[in-house]
């Protein structure tokens, strides 16, 4: 089965059932859920709806979600774990429940209309109960009368949680069987459907852990059943509606049909992993983790990319940057040295286009924004490799087989603790037939490891890597430390405490700021006054503004919004700012903006009749102090949105 007939029968199938299709929501959340960077789950941007609000599709939908999970990057290499991925899910905000979910979970992965699957190979989890949440016996018995019912005798397996012939329903607890998206709000017990991989290998007779950890058992589908809202007292409140949501990996189960040990075998990523080939003159079978790495993180950076982030040093940025240089690195293993991931991108475009139009649409931001990241990584990465190498030959590296022992640790964070600040002689390291003195001369400090990331551009997670590799610790704590200190010394220098060139290039930022309010609102006058603000970044050479529309500007329309900026300039409009409440901005600002971003007092800024603002950063004294306006670029940014770069001269 083709992953693109598999996202067909998910949707007929839910169709049939009465659920409406809804589209993928994109990956950046709306910036009223600050709790998550990405969209890593299809009930994200459902929040709303889940609480009670009416959904337009009405109360059953069906999709396909793209998704980015963070704390899967260094997972990435295993049979399972992807950063990018595809979620099928089906909703229901208060109509069926428990036992219509279930059901039809069973008739999707057993009918032979459908995915065929054996019922004997199925093993469901279910809550066994928590604190004031109780054990979830309804779920139980109705996973009991479905295996009934398809003839397959069943038993619940006990506190060891040990599979044996018979066992098919494993109770977990709150960690594997309950659900919430982030730490706040709609939540509740699950059941998640595990598939035996390897039934060749004889009946089931071990703990559902080593059976998972082993890969024999696989998770397909997850079906919420979100009862309760917490609230930020930490509150299990009862919804006045019942819902279910479910999430079914596209890749998990493509490999699972196919039978394919891994996600990586199937065809969402055997192409790419044949660019690389081509590209490293290496093969896939001789450095597996290599590729997966390459190819997963290249995938997500592309579809990332698509929905209008860029690498930066914070937030999603920041993971992209990430992202791509872990590529890049790993790359460098298999012998590229020149640039690649724009090539890689080209196959994943290739290969998803017709189901995600927007990274066709913006494929040539997609390429610029990989090629400029990598020539900045490339520029130091060969230097940061030899100072890191320079310094790791400093360390007196640990055993395997203590090191190993060590890392399995859950709270490593306390013996390093004890270690590092402390200097604790005794106490916990001793266990492992290793001194206090031993680990920190294995030992990269927070200093180093802020001089690598900061010099170099790696990111931390890549600095512990490397680290890893030599069985050497980083002292995280520190880094922090360090990390928090150089924020704090940058804030000091952008409110103009240190002089010289840090305060020209306050100033020039100022005249970007209020060059970014003349540009909206002459896009407004020029294109149409449904014009907003989608994005906006500045730097002390030029200003980078995305806003809502549908198609490339015309070099008269451009030509139009230039010279309007211009002339506006020539009049040397005072800037005036005034303080107010947020309902009185709201009411006389000419582009709507979002209060949830602002306190209770908010700055409006008004050159003259032509423009008036909420803003919070700096500006210039009059439009005069400007100097001239030039587009140096329009592009797309993302889907229905496009991206003008702009500098004054």
């Amino acid at each position: 089965m083709t992953a693109q007939e598999l996202r067909k029968k998910f949707l007929d199938f839910f169709k049939s059932k009465g659920h409406t299709i809804i589209p993928s929501a994109s990956l950046i959340p709306k910036e009223t859920d600050p709790s998550v960077l990405f969209t890593t789950a299809g009930m994200h941007p459902l929040i709303p709806y889940l609480l009670g609000d009416d959904h337009p599709g009405g109360d059953k939908v069906v999709n396909i979600q793209k998704c980015v999970r963070t704390v899967d990057i260094d997972e990435v290499g295993d049979n399972r774990h992807l950063t990018f991925f595809e979620m099928m899910g089906n909703w229901s905000f208060g109509d069926y429940f428990k036992k219509e979910a279930i059901e039809w979970s069973f008739e999707f992965l057993t009918g032979k209309k459908w995915l065929g699957l054996n019922p004997k190979r199925i093993y469901p989890t279910v809550f066994k109960g928590d604190g004031d949440i109780p054990r979830d016996k309804e779920t139980i018995k109705i996973w009991e009368d479905v295996f009934n019912k398809a003839g397959i005798k069943t038993d619940v397996a006990q506190e060891d949680t040990v599979v044996k012939s018979n066992t098919h329903i494993i109770p977990l607890g709150t960690e594997d069987n309950f659900w919430i998206a982030s730490s706040t709000g709609p939540c509740g017990p699950d059941t998640e459907m595990f598939y035996d991989t390897r039934p060749g290998e004889g009946g089931l007779n071990d703990t559902f852990e080593n059976l998972v950890n082993s890969g024999r058992l696989i998770e397909i589908w997850n079906n919420v059943f979100i009862e309760f809202n917490k609230t930020a007292d930490g509150e299990y409140k009862k919804l006045s509606q019942q819902n279910v949501d479910t999430g079914m990996g596209l890749e998990r189960t493509l490999a699972v049909i196919n039978e394919k040990e891994t996600v990586f075998e199937t065809e969402l990523l055997q192409p790419i992993f044949k660019k690389i080939e081509e590209l490293s003159g290496t093969k896939y079978q001789e450095q597996t983790t290599s590729y997966q790495i390459i190819g997963d993180h290249i995938k997500a950076a592309t579809f990332i990319i698509a929905d209008g982030i860029a690498p930066s040093n914070t937030d999603q940025g920041y993971v992209l940057r990430r992202l791509i240089r872990r590529a890049v690195r790993y790359g460098k293993t298999l012998g590229i040295e020149n640039n690649f991931t724009k090539q890689i991108a080209e196959v994943v475009i290739e290969m998803y286009k017709i189901h995600y139009p927007e990274l066709e649409e913006v494929k040539n931001v997609i390429s610029d924004e990989l090629e400029a990241e990598e020539n900045r990584f490339r520029e130091v990465i060969a230097d940061g490799l030899k100072k890191m190498k320079k310094l790791t030959d400093t360390k007196d590296s640990i055993s395997s087989e203590v090191y190993s022992k060590i890392m399995q640790v859950q709270d490593k964070k306390e013996i390093f603790r004890k270690i590092y600040k402390e200097k604790d002689s005794a106490g916990e390291i001793n266990k492992f037939g290793i001194t206090t003195p031993e680990v920190l001369k294995a030992t990269v400090t927070g200093h180093e490891a802020f001089d690598l990331y900061q010099t170099y551009g790696f990111p931390i997670e890549m600095i512990v890597e490397l680290a890893q590799e030599q069985k050497l610790f980083v002292d995280i704590e520190d880094f922090d430390k360090e990390s928090k200190k150089h924020q704090d010394l940058s804030r000091t220098a952008s409110v103009g405490k240190f002089k010289g060139g840090l305060a020209d290039a306050g100033e020039e930022t100022a005249e970007l700021h209020t060059a970014t309010h003349l540009l909206l609102a002459a896009l407004r006058e020029v294109l149409n006054e449904e014009i907003y603000q989608k994005g906006s970044n500045i730097t002390a050479e030029r200003l980078r503004f995305d806003f809502n529309y549908p198609e490339k500007l015309t070099d008269e329309q451009k030509k139009q919004v230039e010279n309007l900026v211009n002339e506006k300039i020539k009049e040397n409009i005072p800037v005036e700012m005034e303080e107010m409440s947020k309902d009185e901005a709201l009411k006389i600002t000419k582009v709507s903006f979002d209060s949830s971003k602002y306190g209770d007092v908010v700055k409006v800024y008004k050159i003259g009749n032509f423009s008036t603002e909420a803003c919070g950063g700096p500006h210039a004294k009059s439009t005069g102090e400007l100097g001239h306006f030039k587009i140096k670029k329009e592009e797309s940014s993302s889907a229905g949105v496009r991206r003008i770069k702009a500098i004054l001269g």
